[in-house]
């Protein structure tokens, strides 16, 4: 949090002092300026976040510096001071934008309180400014890094279904960015002012993802110690994201479907029907198609969701995106860690390019970063790559086997330990033990 100043105005030299200590054991900055035209000068050279400036004063009195003040710093705060507390005087100060006005003599205690509500109001502000840059720094369709046709296309997706409320699917390997991707179509929509909610599907069980898409009441199982606000409540007006939506259960996917129709839902343990508006984005690295021919998805739920399919492509039909992909992470990780920005050598960008990457973007990133950590020099070279030899029989390998193999490496990497493989590899602990068992892979 910032350091608030404070610009005491004020023709009497024991109220300046006595403002001025009081405010500086408050923790505050704190100047002082003897009259109006004094304090003017100061604040050509300098801001000021509140003014608490005397009305009565010789020359050029308060009221007129007020309008001055407003006229040059519309964001400073002025609060008016007086020893003559009349009706009329307080309305004109409101009127020429003060903020407050408090009279003579002080109570310290009210004029702490005021000053902190001066200060309140102004963080609140900045932060809502920050939160609009961030806004719109999440608009720019440049995070979406790639030049490569296949993400050309993306990008052309992404902009047409941006503006309209159709449900998305979001397919593609993992790692390829889908949640960015739902991100991007969120914060270019009408609805960027509103919650983006994320719901992990594939890392809850079935009480736990029911409680968390809809919320419970205080003592609807054990264990619901409070009423819990659930995820299509937190998104009303705005955008839920559904990752890893093939694996939520057939009773869910029933109960998805009627959410999705009526838009409409009871908390468990609840009998109140609340209503939500929301647009919804999945995610899936399945096919669904192939799981609704095999009776594994509900076929009305999936068209529910399939308005709009974007399909990411994997990093290894994109490797001309490669460089810059690898730029951005050099900039992102170098200023994260405070490190001077390095470049990478040729042939270490290269063996990139020609990686097959099982892991997609998430799996180049973990490359970049791990190599800036234990990089020595200024340039990432093919020492501080983890790929220092091809993988056998690579050009047979079905893509499951490719994952299966990386898992098998890096579990082996860290010895077996969960926690520091999925950090690794960029997934939560319970995706990463669905693996282990999907692929029956054993120490």
């Amino acid at each position: 949090m910032k350091k608030i100043s404070i610009l005491v105005v004020d023709d009497e030299e024991s109220v300046r002092d006595s403002l001025y200590n009081w405010f500086l054991e408050d923790g505050y900055h704190v100047e002082c300026a003897e009259s109006a035209k004094k304090a003017l000068l100061i604040l050509e050279s300098m801001n000021f976040d509140i003014i608490l400036a005397d009305i009565k004063m010789p020359g050029m009195d308060g009221l007129e510096m007020l309008r001055r003040i407003k006229a040059l710093k519309k964001e400073s705060i002025v609060i008016v001071i007086t020893a003559f507390a009349t009706v009329d005087t307080a309305v004109q100060a409101l009127k020429d934008g003060a903020f407050d006005y408090v009279t003579k003599p002080f109570d310290p205690d009210d004029l702490s309180h005021l000053i902190r509500n001066a200060a309140k109001q102004i963080m609140l502000t900045e932060e809502n400014e920050m939160l609009k840059e961030k806004v719109i720094s999440l608009e720019n369709l440049e995070d979406l890094i790639g030049v490569s046709e296949p993400m050309q296309q993306v990008l052309r997706e992404v902009q047409s279904v941006a503006q309209t409320n159709s449900s998305v699917i979001i397919s593609g390997e993992s790692g390829t960015g889908k949640e960015l991707i739902a991100k991007v179509i969120h914060s270019n929509s009408p609805r960027k002012f509103f919650p983006f909610v994320i719901v992990h599907c594939g890392a809850l069980s079935e009480s736990l993802l029911e409680s968390e898409l809809f919320g419970h009441e205080k003592g609807a199982f054990t264990g619901a110690m409070y009423n819990r606000k659930g995820r299509f409540e937190m998104a009303d007006n705005g955008t839920i994201f559904l990752d890893e939506i093939s694996t939520i259960s057939p009773k869910m996917q029933v109960e998805l479907l009627r959410v999705l129709q009526s838009k409409s839902f009871v908390k468990v343990g609840g009998n109140k029907e609340i209503s939500s508006d929301f647009r919804v984005i999945c995610a899936t690295n399945t096919d669904l198609k192939t799981m609704v021919d095999e009776g594994k998805f509900r076929e009305d739920l999936f068209y529910r969701l399939n308005v709009v399919n974007i399909h990411l492509p994997p990093l290894r039909d994109r490797t001309g995106d490669i460089p810059l992909l690898v730029d951005h992470f050099i900039r992102k990780y170098a200023s994260a860690m405070n490190k001077p920005m390095v470049s990478i050598e040729p042939s270490a960008l290269q063996k990139l390019q020609e990686f097959r990457f099982p892991g997609n973007i998430r799996e180049l990133e973990n490359m970049i970063e791990r190599a800036i950590v234990i990089g020595n020099g200024k340039k990432i070279t093919l020492r501080d790559l983890p790929i220092t030899k091809d993988i056998p029989g690579l050009a047979t390998e079905s893509l499951d086997d490719l994952e299966k193999n990386h898992i098998q490496q890096i579990l082996v990497k860290y010895s077996w330990n969960i926690s520091r493989s999925a950090k690794a590899l960029n997934v939560d602990r319970v995706t990463l033990y669905n693996k282990i068992r999907k692929y029956d892979l054993k120490p």
